[in-house]
């Protein structure tokens, strides 16, 4: 085919829809481009005009690119601009907003639409702008789980179990996971379970809320039950449904570990399980703050270690800024001839006041430069460090039970 025949087709193929092929044939409507015809058109004429127009159409081309250019950055912008809109439109201040995004920042970038939705759902919930930021600093990448999931089976069965909105409010502030944890799979057999030890749903309501990972933490073989059987605590008991929830989401490891570092200090098994059947606390204690806390009351206190199987509070203490500061302020005031001194048989209720009311009733009763001396030695065990505090490295083990 003739070069100029190429162009012609060319033209046609691609501008055949375009405004100068209207424009041709709106002046001749005789007059179409077909491969019999090529040879009655100008090739003067048509060449100008195609050239023309293509000049135009590349530089619209262009022109295009950029401006799409640019409004895809400007459509970046607006999707961070409309996900701050979204949260404060819902109700968020200024100061939350900046908490949200100081925990989360991919809020920030974060789908304006899908946003907005999530948010009409926990609105639906009565959940507030303060209730939002409580939620993620606790879950951070809350908004990004798929909440919507399930939503309305998930909410009611939880609304017939909490019993109202208002107490599924507080649980999903206590714990977002609710919101994510599989319906069926996890959140059904869990109660179940827990209904099958005889707790009652306000008792289960109780524990879903003081233990957040109660859920996906729970478990139960043969041993555990056995050592549920081992505190002697009763179904009816108070104790039974602490005891039987922190036997459940425990490890065994966990659990065989406190015990034996107990019976190091001369307890058996047996007297072990009675005092946790007692206090069901003690198994959320580490074995290093049980330890530290032991060697305290046997070594610098003089008390016999069987003396926590009636006062477990000692273990829970804090040996820092409370055990030693009032046991050494005890012994000051002694050497000091102060009245009243801290007798050995009332040292556990002494330990138990308010800090407030053993400063009223052991220091402040003093002349004002007594008060004032017993003050500053008070002040100055408090911030005693603890010994190569600096040097201890910090291990992590996960879950702390």
């Amino acid at each position: 085919m003739h070069p100029k025949g190429k162009i012609i087709a060319a033209i046609r193929f691609a501008l055949s829809g375009s405004s100068w092929a209207r424009n041709v044939t709106g002046r001749n409507p005789s007059f179409i481009i077909t491969p019999t015809r090529y040879s009655t058109i100008c090739l003067n004429e048509v060449e100008g005009e195609a050239l023309e127009c293509l000049d135009n159409s590349n530089a619209s081309i262009e022109s295009f690119r950029e401006s799409n250019s640019q409004n895809e950055g400007d459509q970046a912008q607006v999707n961070r601009i409309s996900s701050v809109e979204v949260l404060r439109r819902w109700g968020c201040s200024e100061d939350e907003i900046s908490k949200l995004l100081s925990r989360r920042p991919v809020l920030q970038r974060a789908d304006a639409a899908q946003l907005d939705f999530k948010l009409s759902i926990l609105d639906r919930l009565g959940i507030t702008s303060s209730d939002l930021v409580k939620i993620v600093n606790c879950r951070p990448r809350f908004l990004s789980s798929r909440i919507n999931r399930f939503f309305d089976e998930r909410i009611d069965f939880l609304t017939t179990f909490f019993g109202s909105k208002e107490e599924l409010r507080k649980a999903i502030i206590r714990n977002p996971s609710l919101m994510t944890y599989d319906l069926c799979e996890k959140i059904k057999p869990v109660i179940e379970l827990y209904k099958g030890f005889g707790l009652s749903r306000g008792d289960l309501i109780q524990m879903l809320i003081s233990r957040p990972t109660l859920i996906p933490r729970t478990n139960f073989n043969s041993e555990k039950i056995e050592y549920i059987h081992k505190t002697g605590v009763s179904s009816e008991s108070k104790m039974f449904k602490y005891v039987v929830s922190l036997i459940g989401v425990s490890r065994m490891e966990t659990i065989q570990e406190k015990v034996a570092n107990l019976e190091k200090f001369g307890f058996s098994e047996e007297e072990v399980w009675h005092m946790i059947g007692k206090s069901p606390l003690i198994l959320t204690l580490s074995v290093e703050k049980v330890q530290r806390n032991m060697t305290f009351i046997v070594a610098s206190m003089k008390l016999p270690a069987h003396s926590i199987l009636r006062h477990p509070f000692l273990l829970y203490c804090n040996l820092e800024s409370h055990l030693r500061p009032r046991v050494l302020l005890s012994k000051r005031i002694e050497e000091m001839g102060l009245q009243p001194q801290i007798k050995r048989q009332e040292i556990f209720r002494v330990l138990r006041m308010r800090e407030k009311r053993f400063l009223r009733v052991f220091v402040n009763c003093h002349p004002e430069e007594v008060a004032a001396d017993l003050m500053e030695s008070f002040k100055g065990y408090k911030a005693m460090k603890r010994l190569a505090e600096e040097s201890k490295k910090s291990m992590r083990k996960g879950f702390p039970f």
